[in-house]
């Protein structure tokens, strides 16, 4: 899929996101501070991503994580500073909406600290009944320490 505006494009050929461009944005991020290379890789494999291009170069980015039937979990969408204040998430934020494997779909769903106002345009609420969602998060699971904790068996006992 491709969607043009002027110099701008969206589109979700995995061969024009440029890595070092969403892993240096998203290891800066409030939400994913601290997020390894490799893991950001392995993300972009796992999802249906929409980089948003001015001309050839990366600008933007948003994921969709999907069964393509039932769900989509919105993530990780940025646009990068010299170019906000154009519209451009707006755009983005449309084309993942009219993308058409994401017609039909039961439930959207996202997490944002500060992004409400543009999300509220898409159809986005607060959460109706938000005693029937529940979540196991590790806000700190790309701090160092974390990441190099020996994983043990548990099959194994342990040693003191």
């Amino acid at each position: 899929m491709e969607w043009k505006k002027g110099e701008f494009s969206v589109t979700c050929d995995p061969d024009k996101q440029d890595l070092e461009v969403i892993h240096g944005f998203l290891s800066r991020s409030y939400w994913a501070k601290g997020i390894p290379r490799e893991t950001v890789r392995r993300s972009l494999d796992g999802s249906l991503c929409f980089a948003l291009l001015h001309n050839d170069k990366q600008v933007g980015f948003a994921r969709v994580i999907s069964d393509l039937a039932t769900v989509a979990y919105v993530g990780d969408v940025f646009v990068l500073e010299e170019y906000r204040g154009q519209g451009l998430s707006k755009w983005l934020m449309e084309c993942v909406s009219a993308h058409p494997g994401l017609q039909g779909l039961r439930r959207w769903m996202l997490v944002t600290s500060d992004a409400h106002g543009l999300y509220e345009k898409y159809g986005f609420t607060a959460l109706g009944n938000p005693h029937f969602f529940m979540e196991r998060h590790n806000p700190n699971v790309y701090a160092r320490d974390v990441r190099q904790a020996v994983v043990t068996d548990p099959a194994k006992p342990r040693s003191s």
